[in-house]
């Protein structure tokens, strides 16, 4: 089934396309939430998360503005960052037990591998390390740009600009 049939009958929400949509999607977003959210049981949540905002908001998806994939995987996104940013959340990581501070630098060092087994790590090498340093912080960890900029000592305007900068440099790259 191509994705342009399956939107089709997902805009009329047939519950049999959106299984085969959770089957397409789902281990793609899981690794970019997972990347975000360090815990797997809560990415497990936030993935579901995602999967009832996209059948609840599919009517909202406008093909002319942008691909269905980069729709839903800026939903995992913000998703993802909504859940760091929550209250509930933040109060649950403040008291890890000590197992639990080995797991998570377990996973940052595996986030390298995480980044390769998608294949943009090298596009991302080919950068200028203040666009490498920019990315990270806005794409892989989920740093607004206001928290970039503070981060970095930068101002706003410059984040943004060379954030623009950066992606268009990427998207050159990667031949988009």
């Amino acid at each position: 089934m191509s994705q342009e049939e399956l939107l089709v009958l997902i805009y009329k929400k047939d519950e049999k396309a959106f299984t085969h949509l959770y089957d397409m999607y789902s281990k793609s977003l899981f690794s970019v939430i997972h990347v975000l959210i360090k815990n797997r049981e809560e990415a497990e949540d936030v993935l579901q998360d995602v999967f009832v905002k996209i059948w609840k908001n599919i009517d909202s998806y406008n093909e002319s503005k942008g691909r269905f994939y980069t729709w839903i995987l800026n939903i995992a996104r913000n998703t993802s960052i909504d859940k760091l940013r929550s209250k509930d959340y933040n109060n649950s990581q403040k008291n890890l037990s000590s197992d639990n501070f080995v797991n998570l630098l377990d996973e940052s060092n595996k986030l390298h591998h995480k980044l390769d087994a998608i294949g943009i790590q090298e596009f991302v090498k080919k950068l200028k390390p203040k666009c490498i340093e920019i990315i990270n912080l806005l794409f892989f960890k989920g740093y607004t740009q206001q928290e970039a900029s503070e981060e970095l000592a930068m101002p706003l305007g410059t984040i943004k600009t060379q954030n623009r900068n950066c992606i268009n440099d990427l998207r050159n790259y990667l031949k988009i």
